[in-house]
C-alpha cells in the first residue's frame, strides 16, 4: 500500500510530518511523492493564521478529489486544523475520513489503514502527548538538513496567538535523547541542525532539574568540530527564539563554538511599549534594544532576524512610527512583517480599535520597503568577502544555490555561485567557500573562493 503526506506550515510541523513518516515506514507502508498513485493521503496541517488554515483547507479539498478520479481510498487530515476546530470539521467535512489532533501523531500508523474505525476524530490533550521522537527514525525531507525539535508547546500568553492552545503548555526534551537523536543525525550526513521548538530559548526551564539551552548548546556544539561558522563540520542553528527568555549563557555559547552560527531569531512583534503590553508581551522598546546591543557587544559577527505584527489592534500612527523607528535604529539584517491576522478564538479579537486592513497594509508595505533598503545596504557589505555556503540545488549553466551562516532556510535570500569559471560541479549538501561579487535586496551572487 502506497501512502503520500502533505506537510504544510512551519518547522516543527515538518519535524512531525517526519516522525510520522518514519512510523509508517517502519509499519510496512510504501511513501511516494505522487498523491494521484497513494491509496492513503495523509495531510499535516497548520492553522496558525488565517490564511494558513485557508491554504490548509484548500489543500484538503484538492487531495479529496483524488478520492472520485484516483487509487486514494482513505484522506487522514492530521495537525493544528483540527485540533483548532475539532468537531465542526468532521461535521463540514464528509470527505475526509479521520482528523488527528496534534496530541495524536502517535496514531497515524491506525489512522493510516483504517482498521474498519469509521469517521471522526482523535482529539486527545495536547499536554498528554507522548514524545514521537524517542526511539523513532525520521524520514528526512532533505538529506543535509535537519530539525531538532527540542521542546513542544508554549507557556506564554500572547493575546494574539493560538498555539498554547493548539500545542499545550511548553515541555522541553529530555537533553540525553535530544543528544542521541542528533549525533544519529549528523552519522547519517546531516550538515546543518537547527534547534527549534515554539519558545526554543526557554528550553529546559521546566525540567526537574531546571537545565538550559546555553548547556544544551555546549553539548551539541562538541558533536559537530570547532571551526567558525563550520565550512568542515555541521552548523548549529536555532530558531524560534524568544526575547524575554533569551539569557547571557545561550548568547556566551555562540560566542565560544565556532560552529554554531552566529544568527539571532528573535521575534519583537512591535516596539511600541503600549502595543507590547496590548499584545501581552512581558517587555519594552527599551530592553529590545538593550538585548539587541547586548548581543552584538558579546558576538561582534551577529546576525539579528525578527518578526513583528502590523495592524495590530489599537495601532496608531505614532505607535506604528515607533515600530518603523526601532527597525531603522537597529537595522536588523532580517526581518519579516505580518498583518495581523484575527479570529475569535484569540482573545486580541475582543480588544478595541481594530486596526482597517488597507491600512495596516499601507503599514506593512512601507516597514517592508524600508527593511528592503536594510537589507541592501548591509549585502553590499558584503562584497568581497569569502564565506562557507552550503550548497542546496543545481540550478543548471553552472549556476548553484546555498546558504552562508547568516541565511536560514525558506525565510532568508539565498547565495548564488557561479561557477563557470572553475568548471567544475559542486556536490550538493556540502560546504563550499565563496567569494561575494554581487548583492541584491536579499541574496548574493559568488564565486568558489
Amino acid at each position: 500500500m502506497k501512502l503520500h503526506l502533505v506537510s504544510l506550515g512551519c518547522a516543527k510541523n515538518q519535524v512531525d510530518s517526519e516522525n510520522m513518516l518514519g512510523r509508517l515506514q517502519r509499519a510496512g507502508w510504501t511513501l511516494t511523492d505522487d498523491p494521484e498513485e497513494a491509496h492513503t493521503i495523509v495531510v499535516n496541517t497548520c492553522s496558525f493564521i488565517e490564511a494558513a488554515a485557508q491554504e490548509s483547507l484548500d489543500t484538503i479539498l484538492e487531495l479529496a478529489e483524488l478520492k472520485k478520479s484516483g487509487t486514494c481510498r482513505r484522506l487522514v487530515v492530521a495537525g493544528c486544523l483540527p485540533e483548532r476546530y475539532r468537531e465542526e470539521l468532521v461535521r463540514t467535512m464528509p470527505e475526509v475520513d479521520l482528523f488527528l489532533g496534534t496530541g495524536a501523531f502517535d496514531r497515524i500508523v491506525e489512522a493510516a489503514d483504517g482498521g474498519g474505525r469509521g469517521r471522526g476524530a482523535i482529539l486527545p490533550d495536547p499536554d498528554r502527548a507522548p514524545d514521537l521522537h524517542r526511539d523513532c527514525r525520521r524520514v528526512l525531507s532533505t538529506p543535509h538538513m535537519a530539525y531538532l525539535k527540542v521542546a513542544e508547546g508554549c507557556s506564554r500568553d500572547c493575546t494574539y496567538c493560538i498555539i498554547p492552545k493548539l500545542r499545550g503548555r511548553h515541555r522541553s526534551r529530555l537533553p540525553e535523547d535530544l543528544i542521541a537523536e542528533a549525533k544519529e543525525l549528523i552519522a547519517s550526513g546531516v550538515k546543518e541542525l537547527i534547534l527549534v521548538a515554539q519558545d526554543t530559548t526557554a528550553y529546559g526551564r521546566d525540567l526537574v532539574p531546571p537545565r538550559s539551552l546555553g548547556r544544551l548548546a555546549d553539548s551539541l556544539a562538541s558533536l559537530c568540530g570547532n571551526k567558525r561558522n563550520g565550512a568542515e563540520k555541521p552548523w548549529i542553528r536555532v530558531l524560534y527564539g524568544h526575547p524575554e527568555s533569551i539569557d547571557d549563557e545561550f548568547i556566551r555559547a555562540v560566542a565560544a563554538h565556532p560552529n554554531i552560527c552566529s544568527y539571532f531569531d528573535l521575534p519583537i512583534q512591535h516596539a511600541s511599549n503600549r502595543i507590547l503590553k496590548r499584545m501581552g508581551r512581558d517587555t519594552t522598546r527599551e530592553r529590545l534594544g538593550d538585548l539587541c546591543r547586548r548581543i552584538r557587544g558579546i558576538v561582534p559577527d551577529a546576525v539579528l532576524r525578527t518578526t513583528v505584527i502590523v495592524g495590530f489592534p489599537g495601532e496608531t500612527d505614532k505607535d506604528f512610527d515607533e515600530l518603523m523607528g526601532f527597525a531603522e535604529e537597529i537595522r536588523f539584517d532580517h526581518l519579516g512583517a505580518f498583518v495581523y491576522s484575527d479570529a475569535e478564538d484569540i482573545p486580541s479579537h475582543r480588544l478595541r480599535g481594530h486596526v482597517p486592513r488597507e491600512v495596516a497594509q499601507e503599514r506593512y508595505d512601507q516597514l517592508m520597503s524600508a527593511q528592503m533598503d536594510i537589507a541592501a545596504e548591509l549585502n553590499q557589505g558584503r562584497i568581497d568577502k569569502i564565506y562557507p555556503v552550503l550548497i542546496e540545488e543545481n540550478l543548471g549553466n553552472h549556476l548553484f544555490a546555498g546558504r552562508t551562516y547568516f541565511q536560514a532556510p525558506e525565510v532568508d535570500g539565498v547565495t548564488y555561485v557561479n561557477t563557470a569559471a572553475c568548471g567544475h560541479e559542486l556536490p550538493i549538501g556540502r560546504f563550499t567557500r565563496v567569494r561575494v561579487n554581487d548583492a541584491m535586496e536579499y541574496d548574493l551572487m559568488g564565486e568558489v573562493a
